[in-house]
């Protein structure tokens, strides 16, 4: 089983998204896969998804019903197989959260794509829809890399001892 949380910087725009978004992949590929998100600070935890972000994905038919802004911890590390950020600061934030990464398990989301740049901040920039399209494209890579690695895992021949 896979383990991903994503995360970027109050938890209520472009981490959730990610987290549904991915969530609805791989059930759609009925896959059992764990996937939450966390924000690398303490300025939004316990508030809900934002407005903008809920209404895109509701409009997909995404409920984000239940999900609550909640804080990235040193203790998250080894609960986890993929730490997935949005932009070099959250990635710098991550790194600082956990002492280093020592296991290689931060990078960001857009580095599975073939033009990987950083997402930036919806709550600044006020366009939501592009966001949105970034993290879908990122997710839809971020399963295909896992699918293919999976797969080669899975087809490695196994040796007689």
């Amino acid at each position: 089983m896979i383990r991903i949380m994503f995360v970027c910087t109050g938890n209520i725009c472009r981490s959730p998204m990610a987290e549904l978004v991915m969530k609805q992949l791989v059930r759609k590929e009925g896959l059992d896969w764990v996937i939450s998100s966390a924000a690398n600070t303490g300025d939004e935890v316990g508030n809900p998804v934002y407005p903008p972000v809920r209404a895109l994905l509701e409009a997909r038919g995404i409920s984000c019903k239940g999900k609550y802004s909640v804080q990235l911890r040193r203790e998250d590390y080894p609960n986890y197989d993929y730490f997935i950020g949005m932009d070099a600061r959250n990635r710098r934030d991550m790194l600082r959260i956990f002492g280093g990464d020592p296991e290689n398990k931060v990078h960001l989301l857009l580095d599975y794509t073939d033009h990987p740049h950083e997402i930036a901040d919806p709550w600044y920039t006020r366009d939501f829809r592009k966001a949105e399209a970034e993290i879908n494209e990122g997710c839809a890579a971020l399963l295909r890399t896992l699918r293919a690695l999976s797969l080669i895992h899975i087809s490695e021949p196994t040796r007689p001892y």
